[in-house]
């Protein structure tokens, strides 16, 4: 609280002395009472008043400051209420009942707004454990009933069943900690697991896949990088031109690995690479092929934030994308050549 801001706020409380000093003033005047002790009154009049307002001014600073010290180291700022002490000034007591009232509405609607937020992701979750029993009993119609035109429902099957994946894996990304297991795994692995879930897409497309040095030893979830990396080669197969072309390659650094993956797509736009990771941004490629949703990067990224692994796109028009997933690598173990 500013100085200037509190004498302005005790100006009615000025003008009162004021005045009451020149009525005393006129009255003793009046009385024919000596000036000196007239004098001595109105100079001891105001210098009490000057100290009984300065030292309110002191004390009530000091509890507003000691409040917003209270507030900075507050993580959730509207709990104030439950960690300051009932105030002394009756005026104050007022504030803070109030307060109190409007923080237990709030409590209340934040509360209710989890219960829903927790009810729609479990509903969520158990849909699309309900809808991939159909999908595997398609899938089974098909090994049993082999055909181009059951080999064509495969491949939009395939794109029903990563769609439910994503739409999973969405519902879960606020609570990765409770679903994932970081252990050693090889990168190796999860990119075969990634390329098995997109097997049709890439047999479809005539897609050639490479791999290079990916035999290294990296500690994460398997599954949700599995996920990280079926995104990527979704993207990559569905912004092509021509034949698609992945190559995967795994260098070691001093503080970390690194998997690049590389693709001979169409590229984005040097506008758009800095919103690519944006919830429902789906620039220009998406604006042209009309089946983006602009969730499968901005998806990767939040994933890739939970499990402290970071991702680096670099892309230009015409010259394909490369992706970099860089995992940490700490001192108590060593990454295998």
């Amino acid at each position: 609280m500013r100085y200037v801001d509190y004498v302005k706020d005790q100006i009615p409380c000025i003008l009162t002395h004021i005045i009451s000093m020149l009525g005393c003033l006129a009255f003793l005047s009046a009385a024919r009472v000596n000036n000196g002790i007239i004098e001595i009154l109105i100079a001891v009049w105001f210098l009490v008043a000057f100290v009984y307002l300065n030292t309110r001014y002191f004390f009530r600073n000091r509890y507003f400051k000691r409040l917003l010290s209270m507030l900075d180291h507050l993580d959730q700022k509207y709990l104030l209420s439950e960690v300051m002490d009932c105030p002394a000034r009756a005026d104050d007591q007022i504030y803070y009942a109030i307060l109190k009232a409007s923080n237990k509405s709030m409590l209340e609607r934040v509360s209710q707004s989890g219960r829903e937020k927790k009810e729609y992701r479990e509903y969520i979750e158990q849909w699309i454990h309900d809808i991939k029993t159909p999908i595997a009993a398609m899938q089974l119609i098909y090994e049993n009933n082999k055909s181009g035109l059951t080999k064509k429902l495969l491949i939009e099957l395939e794109k029903i069943r990563n769609y439910t994946e994503q739409a999973l894996y969405y519902a879960r990304s606020d609570t990765v900690e409770k679903d994932y297991l970081v252990k050693e795994i090889v990168l190796s692995d999860a990119i075969h697991k990634a390329i098995a879930e997109n097997k049709q897409l890439l047999l479809q497309s005539h897609a050639a896949v490479q791999m290079e040095n990916c035999e290294r030893i990296v500690y994460t979830d398997e599954k949700w990088i599995s996920f990280i990396i079926s995104q990527i080669i979704s993207n990559a197969v569905k912004y092509s031109e021509e034949v698609p072309s992945l190559s995967f390659q795994a260098y070691s650094e001093r503080s970390r690995v690194t998997l690049c993956i590389q693709d001979n797509g169409i590229g984005i736009s040097e506008s758009d690479l800095p919103r690519i990771f944006d919830k429902g941004f789906t620039g220009k490629n998406g604006r042209d092929s009309q089946n983006s949703t602009g969730i499968g990067l901005y998806l990767c990224n939040r994933l890739c934030e939970k499990l402290g692994i970071g991702i680096t796109v670099t892309s230009k028009c015409g010259q394909g994308t490369s992706v970099g997933l860089d995992f940490p690598k700490g001192d108590f173990f060593e990454v295998r050549e």
